[in-house]
């Protein structure tokens, strides 16, 4: 596709757009733990079986938790791929430095967001899990990359 057509730029930076849009319907007090213990924990003990309320909130917090991490993981691929189809002469790791770049912003701005709202609370340490998922979702690419597309690595002049 030619890469100066507008339909070139909406096809690289619509799931980036996509993917802020998800963070900031997340980011409202209809997701705050209050409202997701309920639905989770019916799904919980029909996959898994009964559990106590004691276990029900360690295990309530892990789920949220890993939302982070997987939630911000995947929003860091969708600035990954739009940098790397921006920059075509860049490396993998410009690329993924941005792309951490953006994906930090989004959280610092959710954190920040959430520290106005009655029911949320804002936490560096959710920043800090935010950009550990975006790490380790892009060092996944990074190895698949390295070894089953090297040449795709090696593509900056």
């Amino acid at each position: 596709m030619d890469r100066r057509t507008l339909g070139y730029w909406v096809r690289v930076w619509l799931p980036v757009a996509i993917s802020v849009a998800v963070i900031c319907a997340e980011s409202t007090e209809a997701f705050g733990s209050n409202h997701t213990s309920g639905p989770l924990r019916w799904l919980y003990e029909h996959l898994i079986g009964r559990v106590s309320n004691g276990a029900w909130d360690v295990i309530h917090h892990l789920i949220r938790k890993t939302g982070h991490v997987v939630g911000y993981g995947l929003v860091a691929l969708t600035w990954l791929r739009a940098w790397w189809m921006t920059l075509p002469n860049s490396g993998f790791i410009e690329d993924a430095g941005l792309a951490l770049c953006g994906t930090a912003m989004m959280a610092i701005g959710d954190e920040f967001h959430q520290s106005f709202l009655p029911n949320r609370t804002s936490s560096p340490w959710d920043v800090m899990l935010d950009c550990t998922g975006a790490i380790l979702m892009q060092l996944l690419v990074f190895l698949f990359l390295r070894l089953f597309r090297p040449a795709r690595l090696a593509r900056a002049s």
